[in-house]
């Protein structure tokens, strides 16, 4: 049995010193990754610095044409929020889909982000509306924040402190979640921007995790109608396949659920 030694940090800056003096410190924020892959043995962190009681990281707040939600907003808050409902709905009607009710009340936007599990929600509706992640230190837009699988442009020891999303003309999100673990196999958030364009994501379908889609973008640019996909080919090189569905059939899902997400979005 390794011994980790435990930290609840108060503040952004106490948890950023305490990270600095572990010699291989993780963050906590909802614990939906972190603990699981500790209980495996797949990870043995000198120090867990607990993220989740730091006021100045939990809130959503919606001013002008920005929704910005603090790093550490369990999924339930943002699923419930008012003013979420309001801004973009589609960003409450994601998080409404995550998991199931004890991931929902547990897990976090900024853990989610920081994370970037190929197949999570979150990461769609950053990249389809042009978000900015805000940490400790910088702010990064999501063009430049997603890396790869699990990769991001987070430094070591830097820490998630908010996100924020410019409120879309419009903005649909539709997903064919695995039936156990709710994780989507298939989800596409499409938004119509202020400035006239138009940005598609996917998540759950590539080999290399979150994804714009160019073809369906030029599409819904022309006209923004479900049926304007129909005539969109999606190859199915570079796509997930696994005992849950081809490559081929992940193709398929990626124009339904972009048609379905353009139905939701009006």
């Amino acid at each position: 049995m390794y011994q980790t030694t435990y930290h609840r940090a108060s503040s952004v800056d106490e948890a950023a010193a305490l990270f600095a003096k572990g010699s291989e410190a993780k963050y906590l924020s909802g614990g939906q990754t972190l603990l699981p892959v500790m209980k495996q043995r797949l990870a043995s962190p000198s120090d867990v610095i607990d993220l989740a009681k730091i006021k100045e990281l939990i809130g959503i707040d919606a001013s002008g044409d920005t929704l910005t939600i603090k790093a550490a907003t369990p999924h339930y808050d943002v699923a419930t929020s008012d003013a979420a409902k309001k801004a973009i709905p589609a960003v409450a009607y994601l998080a409404s889909l995550i998991g199931d009710p004890a991931v929902r009340y547990r897990g976090t936007i900024g853990g989610s982000l920081a994370n970037n599990d190929p197949a999570a929600d979150y990461p769609a509706a950053t990249l389809a509306l042009g978000a900015t992640i805000k940490t400790n230190k910088r702010s990064i837009a999501a063009d430049d924040y997603f890396k790869g699988l699990f990769a991001t442009a987070l430094e070591d020891g830097e820490i998630i402190t908010a996100v924020s999303f410019p409120v879309p003309v419009k903005a649909g999100y539709a997903k064919f979640p695995h039936p156990a673990s709710r994780f989507a196999l298939t989800g596409v958030f499409v938004a119509q921007t202020k400035a006239g364009d138009v940005r598609v994501a996917v998540t759950g379908a590539s080999q290399s995790g979150v994804m714009r889609v160019a073809a369906i973008e030029a599409a819904l640019k022309a006209n923004w109608a479900a049926s304007a996909i129909d005539s969109v080919s999606i190859p199915s090189s570079g796509l997930l396949s696994d005992l849950h569905g081809s490559a081929d059939y992940r193709a398929n899902l990626i124009k339904v659920m972009a048609q379905r997400a353009v139905t939701a979005a009006g």
